[in-house]
């Protein structure tokens, strides 16, 4: 992988990960692993926030410290990224949640726009893109072609699973974006989801799925 692309190796996300895979995983561990693949990936994203001096007041004494110098906006794909954006929320309450509504075309496996509430500028410094599966890696074109005619400076994507078609797609149009994922996988099948994969992140999140 190139420097800008970031499989994770950390022993948590990889033990998280197979559960996540797992079919026996119900709805409600599947919500927590999400959360918890969402903080681990966000804590190896963030590691360059920039940060300013301020001056703070223990109970003993005075002493120099650091807050956040960066304005960050997160930036979900409906639906399926909502439960990454509230955990990545834990670590940066302040953070601007901007939400992006697209499904997949089943015969194109393009993205259509459905849902759209952004400003005419956004007031962020660095916009973090979640999405649990990057596979045809469609529906993240569309959305970083979107805050990049807004103007942000600073984009990074995040996602639990790809596929090297997802990476390959968005390293050829958005050179400039780092992608932090937890695993890339083989290959798209004919419907274009992921192998191995691990089936529909929404439905699996939400209790949707066909019984």
């Amino acid at each position: 992988m190139t420097e800008m692309v970031h499989v994770s190796r950390h022993p948590l996300v990889q033990v998280k990960i197979t559960r996540l895979r797992d079919a026996s995983t119900g709805p409600k561990e599947f919500r927590e692993l999400v959360a918890d693949l969402a903080r681990l990936l966000f804590i190896e994203a963030s590691a360059d926030l920039q940060v300013a001096s301020v001056e703070v007041c223990t109970p003993l004494a005075s002493t120099p410290g650091h807050t956040l110098a960066e304005r960050i906006g997160l930036f979900p794909i409906l639906r399926a990224g909502l439960g990454m954006a509230n955990a990545i929320l834990d670590f940066v309450p302040n953070a601007q949640v901007w939400h992006l509504g697209l499904y997949r075309d089943h015969d194109s496996l393009e993205p259509v726009e459905y849902y759209n509430k952004l400003p005419i500028r956004l007031t962020v410094d660095r916009a973090i893109v979640v999405d649990p599966m990057l596979a045809t890696g469609g529906s993240a074109s569309a959305v970083v072609e979107i805050l990049k005619r807004h103007g942000v400076p600073r984009i990074q994507f995040l996602a639990l699973i790809a596929a090297p078609e997802g990476v390959a797609r968005m390293r050829r149009e958005f050179p400039d974006v780092p992608l932090f994922l937890g695993a890339l996988d083989n290959h798209l099948n004919a419907s274009g989801y992921i192998v191995p994969g691990l089936g529909d992140a929404g439905d699996r999140q939400f209790g949707t799925g066909t019984p």
